[in-house]
């Protein structure tokens, strides 16, 4: 035996360390990234979720189509001439 059985044990010790290192390196990086994402406020919401309806008056009653040319009309997006027309074209019945 030479060493007294030191000499086969240290060569795996060159191996170990820097494994032991790199570990501990990135569970502390771990640690730090969620620690971040912890302390930052989550981002604001532009709009809400789409099953809510944000008016729960005669308008959530009305078809999604013509709902959505009412809103249309009212942002502006088109004048009461188009307005008629489609909702017109909207009211008739399937031919």
């Amino acid at each position: 035996m030479m060493g007294n059985g030191w000499g086969a044990g240290m060569g795996w010790m060159w191996v170990l360390w820097p494994l032991v290192i790199i570990a501990t390196v990135a569970v502390v990086a771990l640690l730090v990234r969620s620690g971040a994402d912890r302390s930052r406020p989550p981002a604001p919401v532009d709009q809400p979720p789409a099953h809510e309806a944000d008016e729960p008056t005669a308008a959530a009653g009305l078809p999604a189509a013509r709902r959505i040319l009412d809103e249309r009309y009212a942002r502006g997006e088109i004048d009461e001439e188009d307005y008629r027309a489609r909702r017109r074209r909207l009211e008739e019945p399937d031919a």
